[in-house]
């Protein structure tokens, strides 16, 4: 059987079994295809992706269907079985850097040239010859290493602009002029960035010089912000092909207070915003009926007194409860009493930072106590089995602080059989360690990656360390492949050859590079100071750099700074996105 044969029935058999799939007819419709460039399973459990197809169904005129990364010679729909060349608007959903080679192959394979110029060349906008659109956190992160492949970005969230979006996308696929509605969308569309019309201009040492800008383009984006709404942000389609197989995820509102100096999330989502009791309550009821399992996003910026209502209105609805991770300083209360009737067999604790003094480095706010503690109530409410999640390469790290990450997981592992024990219930650790990529937009901007042979050393000493613990699982991750995402993180449009190559020839990517041109170590293992333009500096979060250089001095001294107020009344206006 083809690969093309067995995709149109894998994809047959995704739709009819999800809850909400919309499959709309084609006829007078203009045809938008929305991409998630890496697999369903990950696609569909992201809720931006879900809000995103919602939202331009939800058009009448328009018929919006969904591709991911399978491997496929020729990309078909999930609706439909359609190629992508039969697309005039292709939008790319982008969470991590690994996908950006997935970005580029899944046009290529789709029939489609990859590179604007390319596309632009060959005339207006139509099936075979699109506009692309990037968007997706890592393209507001930093949109660079993909912009010789998209026509505009759109940066920040989505509902601000949905409908103004869509009234570009018509008039340029009706006819008008593709340079004319670009140059267009880049004035007077808020956070619309066209690459075209910024040209980077490099210095001998390969760092960025100055940033060359169309006459009447702003020179920095400015990216979208939602206020908020009479109904929370939820899941739309339901399916067990997920992480949260049959979940219905319901988001407590966009950012995180917390402010770790490492989370990239934690800044372009500024200011961190809590929707309403109401429209949180409504996106729990807008769940299919029958369905009784309900996910929460952003439970670490919820307050107790927030925590308390919305676990008893889900006690009162008959809901169980599931999670990605909670805040070690936030379990306790009803929250306790509605996870011990949940029926929940696992849950995460992330302390990120092996030690105390790493922990202020990061700015994480937990504490060993609080590990312990939220080790001993999940075990109470009868979760046995835990997920510690831990970096490894943080900045000012020390072996001594790897002694003291091993002391904390044994630590945890006592406390949970203690109560396991006595019930009869065996306690089982998973233990994850990760390599510390340095993210744009963070206080670690300025941070160097690794050294790769320095990570992998440390992993060796951590699987010694924890070979023969009973009931503890290790795994880390491959630091090469950190390495790579690294790159990719803090790269610039040189990247973007790179990229190319790669899809085309599906090479190892350190060849590529060297056949490019490119250092990775310029863009993975070079710190940079204060005073360097970086090539994500074209995108405005409204952040201050004075304050991300100062609070990557603090973390150098390990010392902490106050949480991201998240309330009208509370605003520091410390990083400065909170301007009067």
């Amino acid at each position: 059987m083809s690969s093309g044969r067995r995709e149109r029935l894998d994809h047959r058999s995704l739709f009819d079994r999800e809850i909400g799939g919309v499959k709309k007819k084609w006829k007078d419709r203009l045809p938008v295809a929305i991409i998630f460039p890496n697999t369903y399973q990950l696609g569909m459990s992201n809720l931006g992706f879900q809000i995103v197809l919602s939202l331009l169904n939800q058009h009448p005129d328009i018929v919006c269907e969904r591709f991911f990364s399978t491997g496929a010679e020729s990309p078909l729909s999930v609706e439909s079985n359609r190629p992508l060349k039969d697309f005039p608007v292709i939008i790319f959903s982008v969470s991590f850097e690994y996908d950006f080679v997935s970005v580029v192959d899944l046009l290529r394979r789709g029939g489609i040239a990859p590179t604007a110029v390319e596309r632009r060349q060959a005339g207006g906008v139509k099936a075979g010859t699109p506009l692309v659109i990037g968007g997706g956190v890592a393209t507001f992160i930093n949109p660079e290493p993909l912009a010789p492949f998209m026509d505009l970005f759109v940066l920040g969230e989505i509902e601000p602009v949905a409908a103004q979006l869509l009234d570009y996308l018509f008039a340029v696929t009706a006819g008008r002029p593709v340079d004319a509605c670009l140059l267009d969308m880049a004035i007077n569309l808020p956070g619309c960035y066209v690459p075209s019309l910024y040209h980077p201009h490099y210095g001998d040492d390969g760092r960025l010089e100055s940033v060359e800008v169309v006459s009447g383009v702003p020179p920095k984006i400015a990216k979208n912000v939602h206020a908020g709404g009479a109904v929370a942000g939820h899941s739309h389609i339901l399916t067990e092909e997920t992480e949260f197989a049959n979940i219905h995820l319901v988001e407590l509102g966009r950012g995180c207070s917390r402010s770790c100096r490492f989370c990239a999330a934690g800044y372009v989502y500024r200011p961190p915003r809590l929707w309403e009791p109401s429209a949180i309550m409504a996106a729990i009821e807008a769940r299919p009926d029958g369905n009784q399992r309900v996910g929460l996003l952003g439970m670490e910026m919820a307050s107790p007194d927030d925590l308390q209502s919305i676990s008893n209105f889900l006690l009162d609805q008959s809901c169980s409860l599931s999670f990605s991770s909670l805040r070690a300083d936030a379990i306790g209360g009803p929250l306790l009493d509605l996870l011990s009737k949940s029926g929940l067999k696992t849950a995460v604790i992330a302390p990120d930072g092996g030690s105390e003094r790493l922990r202020r480095v990061i700015n994480k706010g937990i504490t060993r106590a609080d590990c312990l503690q939220a080790a001993s109530l999940l075990a109470e409410a009868g979760i046995f089995t835990l997920k510690l999640y831990f970096m490894i390469g943080l900045p000012t790290e020390t072996m001594e602080d790897l002694d003291e990450m091993v002391d904390l997981v044994l630590e945890i592992q006592d406390t949970v059989m203690a109560v396991g024990r006595p019930r009869g219930r065996i306690c089982r650790l998973a233990l994850s360690v990760n390599s510390f990529v340095p993210k744009a937009w963070t206080p670690f901007q300025f941070a160097e990656f690794g050294p790769v042979e320095v990570l992998k050393e440390r992993i060796k000493f951590l699987r010694k360390r924890f070979a023969g613990c009973h009931h503890l699982t290790f795994t880390a991750d491959q630091p090469d492949n950190a390495y790579f995402q690294a790159m990719l993180a803090r790269g610039d449009r040189r990247v973007g050859e790179a990229l190319f190559a790669l899809s085309e020839q599906g090479r190892n990517w350190r060849q590529v590079c060297r056949q490019a041109g490119i250092d990775p170590d310029f863009y993975a293992a070079r710190s940079r100071d204060q005073q360097e333009l970086l090539p994500w500096e074209v995108v405005d979060h409204g952040i201050d750099r004075a304050y991300l250089w100062h609070e990557y001095q603090q973390a150098l001294r390990a010392k902490p700074s106050p949480v991201c107020g998240i309330s009208a009344d509370n605003q520091c206006r410390r990083c400065g996105v909170c301007r009067d």
